[in-house]
């Protein structure tokens, strides 16, 4: 039985039959010190639950150091708790930083809403310090600029060793904020495999990016190249030891693509 001191822990976005994803433990409650309470719960993240009623969920998300304004990661764990205790419509809020975002229940699987994406040709620049072939090159924008490139194949995507001032530099001669790199296609029939940088946002390489993916789908919209026949799309996300799978919602445009929604699913590891 789940307490205030024994946390649920889930493994959200993970691959089928992997241990990918990202760890998160679950506090049903937000009383006492929380940054000591996430640090003793052993998992990179801990999401406390302060307010739940059927449309939604109020949350406080921590890593064992620092408060965070938000994880779209710790909210799918959340989601998924409390939808176990029969608490939450198919259609809900999630606060948390401040912030309101719109969740929906699909497929059994929770998707956070990201918003549209706007995609457009990149500006020339030399990509040499990245050490890869890019077939394509675009910038694409949910509320911040990344830098989208296409690789030649799954195999060099995922040989790619990211150097932070390659990267930085990079993004700084586009104006852009993160770096993507993808390829079509990928494991267990994603439609497509990516990898997601960011040191200029104060990490290397995120393991599982809903933005990232929702920026990368934006893309392709504009280029036309989103499946024809569904409004749904896998995303595996390659980074090496924590590989993770994403669930997009999408509606394409002529531009891009808009009213994006992400996830994936939460495994409970917890009785």
């Amino acid at each position: 039985m789940t307490s205030a001191t024994s946390p649920a822990l889930y493994r959200v976005l993970s691959p089928p039959r992997s241990a990918g994803g990202k760890a998160v433990a679950v506090f049903p409650d937000a009383s006492g010190d929380l940054q000591a309470r996430a640090a003793a719960s052993g998992a990179p993240l801990s999401v406390f639950v302060e307010v739940a009623d059927l449309s939604g969920a109020t949350l406080r998300v921590f890593t064992p150091g620092q408060e965070k304004q938000g994880s779209d990661s710790g909210a799918l764990a959340a989601l998924a708790f409390l939808q176990a205790q029969g608490g939450l419509l198919d259609v809900v809020d999630v606060r948390m930083g401040g912030e309101v975002v719109p969740a929906q229940l699909c497929g059994g699987e929770w998707l956070l809403r990201q918003g549209d994406v706007r995609a457009a040709e990149a500006p020339r620049v030399d990509l040499s310090a990245l050490r890869v072939t890019a077939k394509s090159v675009q910038v694409a924008s949910a509320g911040r600029p990344n830098l989208v490139v296409e690789v030649t194949d799954l195999a060099v995507l995922d040989a790619f060793t990211p150097d932070a001032q390659a990267v930085e530099a990079v993004n700084r001669a586009t104006g852009t904020t993160g770096l993507i790199l993808f390829t079509p296609g990928g494991p267990d029939r994603a439609e497509v495999s990516f990898r997601a940088f960011g040191p200029l946002k104060g990490f290397l390489e995120d393991g599982a990016s809903s933005h990232m993916l929702a920026c990368l789908v934006g893309a392709l919209g504009a280029e036309a190249r989103l499946p024809p026949d569904t409004n749904m799309l896998r995303g595996a996300q390659r980074k090496p030891g924590t590989p993770s799978r994403l669930t997009v919602q999408f509606t394409p445009t002529p531009g891009g693509a808009a009213d994006l929604w992400v996830g994936g699913r939460a495994e409970r590891l917890t009785p």
